[in-house]
Formats: structure tokens, sequence, C-alpha cells
């Protein structure tokens, strides 16, 4: 599997529209970016340049313009973000990035319910991920 792309922050509002309504224009991206973001169609352009490069991106022609369409999915951007963030942050340490998510977010009843049952599902998967440590 090739390497996912580093999006920048930037990036990420053009990728989001590409990731929910492909294939579009630049000009279609620049209508439905959210009206927080005030970006001239020349600076989506701009993005979409550098999202090429990257080849997170890609188009194709149909009559005198460029379709856009995305060549990564949003979840493996994601995961890749997550990882890059908790190596960035933590030093990989996943359970520091939790134990400080934890104590800093309310969490809901239902919420709690649901890291539960994940964790009861990581579990029982057995312990194949433990990068050979022993206890």
């Amino acid at each position: 599997m090739s390497t996912t792309p580093k999006i920048s922050e930037a990036e990420w509002e053009i990728m989001k529209i590409i990731w929910e309504h492909h294939p579009l224009t630049s000009e279609q991206i620049t209508r439905l970016l959210p009206a927080s973001v005030e970006w001239s169609e020349q600076t989506v352009r701009t993005f979409v340049t550098r999202l090429l490069k990257k080849k997170a991106i890609a188009y194709e022609k149909s009559g005198r313009s460029y379709l856009y369409y995305p060549l990564v999915s949003e979840n493996e951007c994601v995961r890749a973000e997550s990882r890059s963030f908790l190596k960035r942050v933590f030093g990989g340490a996943t359970q520091l990035m939790v134990t400080s998510f934890l104590e800093d977010v309310e969490l809901s009843k239902q919420e709690i319910e649901q890291l539960e049952q994940l964790l009861r599902e990581k579990k029982s998967q057995g312990t194949s991920g433990n990068s050979g440590k022993q206890e």
C-alpha cells in the first residue's frame, strides 16, 4: 500500500468536500465550503494543485472543466493523522493519550458504554498487538 499523503489543515477543508461530493470542479468546491471559510476560487485552486501534487486527488477532463476526485479515502487519512498525532504528541504512548483524553473530556453515559464495548472487543481479539512485549 502506498504512503498516505500529509494533508494540511486547510487542505482538509477541500478534501472533506471532495470525499463527500466527488467528482467536483474547483468552482463547485468553492461554493460548498462552509460559510466560515471565505476563500476565493483562486485560493481553492492553489489547494487543489497542492493536493494533486501530493497524489491525494486526481482529475478527469470533462469538456472545458476538470472534475476532481479522491485517490485516498477519508478513513485512511484519519488513521494516518491519528498515528502521526499519537507519535508526535504522546511519543507513541497510547495509554498516555487515552488517559489524557479521558481526564479532560466530559463523556455521556452512552459514550462511556461505547468505549467500554470497544475495549471489550479489543480485549477479546487477544494480545497479538503487543509487539512482542512480555508481561
